[in-house]
């Protein structure tokens, strides 16, 4: 492994400056989903939900510190594909890259599909399809020049997003103690006034997890990206450090002064999202257009991030030789610009299928990437499990290290397995994890199919 380490430091540049690392790592868990997605959280389990987001935050926080600790002993851009190759098999490895590849070219189009229906509201003249498919030709086009292209992108992406859930606590912080001269709102009753503050009992509050857990996903991107800058260990201890606090203001925080300001079965969240929701209440002028601004910001954000960590794994997968050979090819910029361009017609693909069929097809597939982000927590914990106790057996010191091991690690396993199994049984999630698991069957039958290393049909 240490001579494939090697290989990609001379290969991929170190284009990405501390700054915008710094920024990517703040802001990877800041998407739409806490933008708007939140709502239906809030509307399942009532002002009970920061109980979820709570729960959540502590697994990811968990999963972070437990990928920390083997990102910082062998930093890559392979992250937990890599790591999962060398401490379960490569079996595992080729599994859970390809799976992570499949989520974020999925997830691709929709950020730009979301991105051109705003754009499209305003601009009526211009067909939603145009607007994706511009979208999606400037952000994928800056990653193909250099990694300093999307490090740019994403450095402002993030500073928006950031500024803006700022502004909305600080907002909402001056309303809760009365000091909001636009309404006459103040206090946190709402919190318990309609129906307590668990109204629809505990069981709402473990169904509230499962929504949340995928608002959360992405944090382990800082881990990929790293590998792009100078010092990518001290990035990845700085990222793992904080990432409690990035929890804690952006998640509990916003989320807490949203129901402690808007009853939480006001129809009025789910009909326009929570942010836009509370800023009409404290009668914000243009709540709309500003929450657009920040979403707009935030699906394109969440695209640029995709784009970028779908070919840079489809370029690990091909350095490890369990991908077509021509993806590992590196460009005088230093981007795997073979891997950019396939992961981009992949996302174009998505999109396409959805104007064609709307809600048919690609509604279906995007189905199969319901339960991945627990398979790829699932599988970072186990490795961190196998690998720390290798390291301990062979008396190799470790910079940062997972908390009570093996204690929480074996903990975070039982809970993964646990919410697998109750989506599993559970008729609201049965058929999303019925096809993640038939998709993540697929894949582990492919690379069964592998020969000394290299993928079968890279030979045909």
């Amino acid at each position: 492994m240490a001579s494939l380490h090697n290989n990609k430091q001379r290969s991929l540049q170190h284009g990405l400056t501390s700054r915008q690392v710094s920024m990517i790592s703040i802001a990877g868990i800041i998407g739409a989903g806490l933008f708007i997605g939140s709502s239906n959280a809030i509307a399942t389990a009532g002002p009970a939900i920061l109980i979820s987001y709570a729960m959540t935050g502590l697994l990811v926080l968990l999963v972070m510190r437990m990928l920390g600790e083997m990102a910082i002993a062998n930093p890559n851009s392979g992250s937990f594909s890599t790591y999962a190759s060398e401490a379960i098999g490569p079996w595992a490895g080729f599994t859970i890259g390809w799976l992570y590849w499949w989520f974020w070219v999925l997830i691709i189009p929709v950020e730009a599909i979301a991105g051109a229906d705003i754009l499209h509201a305003y601009f009526p003249g211009v067909p939603s399809w145009l607007f994706a498919f511009l979208i999606m030709v400037v952000l994928s086009g800056s990653n193909l020049v250099s990694v300093k292209n999307f490090g740019a992108f994403e450095y402002w992406f993030a500073l928006v997003k950031v500024v803006a859930i700022i502004a909305f606590i600080g907002v909402c912080s001056l309303a809760v103690f009365g000091f909001w001269p636009l309404a006459e709102v103040s206090g946190i009753s709402r919190l318990w006034d309609n129906g307590g503050f668990m109204p629809n009992g505990f069981g709402t509050v473990l169904g509230g997890v499962l929504i949340t857990i995928f608002s959360f996903f992405g944090a382990e991107i800082v881990t990929i990206a790293a590998d792009e800058t100078a010092n990518p260990k001290d990035k990845i201890r700085r990222a793992t450090n904080l990432v409690v606090y990035r929890i804690a203001i952006f998640y509990l925080a916003s989320i807490f002064l949203v129901v402690s300001l808007v009853a939480w079965n006001d129809p009025g969240l789910k009909a326009v999202g929570s942010f836009q929701r509370v800023l009409e209440v404290l009668n914000v002028p243009g709540a709309k257009l500003l929450v657009d601004l920040v979403v707009l910001v935030a699906v394109t954000s969440c695209m640029n991030s995709g784009l970028y960590t779908a070919s840079r794994m489809l370029y690990s997968l091909g350095a490890r030789g369990q991908a077509l050979s021509m993806t590992k090819r590196i460009s005088g910029a230093g981007v795997p610009t073979v891997a950019v361009i396939l992961s981009t017609l992949a996302g174009f693909v998505g999109c396409f299928v959805n104007y064609v069929l709307p809600g048919k097809v690609f509604g279906f597939l995007l189905s199969t990437t319901g339960a991945i982000a627990l398979l790829v927590y699932l599988v970072i914990a186990v490795s961190q499990l196998r690998m720390r106790a290798r390291a301990e057996h062979e008396g190799r010191p470790l910079e940062l290290k997972m908390w009570l091991f093996p204690w929480l690690t074996w903990l975070v396993i039982g809970t993964i397995v646990m919410v697998l199994g109750y989506m599993l049984f559970s008729d609201a999630y049965r058929y999303e994890t019925l096809m993640t698991a038939g998709v993540t069957a697929f894949i582990l039958l492919v690379s069964l199919t592998q020969k000394g290393g290299k993928v079968v049909a890279q030979t045909a």
